[in-house]
């Protein structure tokens, strides 16, 4: 990898859900080619775009591509940027034993900058159930399956913290890292 380059991943919020904004992943890494990003590849529908780019803020970024993508697609999409740096800093934090499996449900909640403080861990209705842990960038959530519908994380829906922010499971999390580790 040049030295003038960095690793980053796009995190849209509400693409490809439930049949609304749908987006063709080849036409938005067509998108992103035409934004002169580099070594582009997605990963699922859901919206997740690993690229290189000249180094620039995650801010600007995120603005950059969200014109692109009202341009391209007519949707007003908020979309996160990270880089890889950002993203090693929260597995950091996330617990290696954390997964989504049958018996678990762990997510990775990544936070608009607004609400990204360990204070919003207080916006949250937590039940006991709840096994939450604050990152820079993220609230990192595990429940157990079973306990799932005693959680306080159902109540947060249409809360103005879940506008704010996009959620990705634990899996997924895990895979667009080593994505980025890959580019490196």
């Amino acid at each position: 990898m040049k030295k003038s380059e960095q690793i980053y991943v796009a995190l849209f919020r509400g693409i490809n859900v439930g049949g609304n904004n749908k987006v063709e992943m080849k036409k938005l890494k067509t998108t992103f080619e035409t934004l002169g990003f580099k070594d582009i590849a997605t990963y699922i529908n859901s919206g997740n775009v690993v690229f290189k780019s000249k180094p620039k803020a995650a801010s600007a970024l995120s603005s950059t591509i969200e014109d692109a993508v009202r341009r391209d697609f007519d949707l007003d999409l908020k979309i996160l940027v990270k880089d890889l740096p950002s993203i090693e800093a929260i597995n950091k934090v996330l617990p290696t034993h954390w997964v989504k499996d049958k018996t678990m449900r762990t997510d990775v909640m990544f936070l608009w900058e607004e609400f990204d403080t360990p204070e919003s861990l207080e916006l949250m209705q937590l039940k006991e159930v709840d096994n939450i842990l604050y990152a820079p960038g993220a609230l990192l959530c595990n429940i157990m399956d079973k306990d799932y519908d005693q959680s306080g994380m159902i109540k947060m829906i249409g809360s103005k913290l879940y506008k704010n922010m996009t959620i990705r499971n634990v899996n997924t999390f895990r895979k667009l890292l080593e994505m980025m580790r890959e580019m490196e």
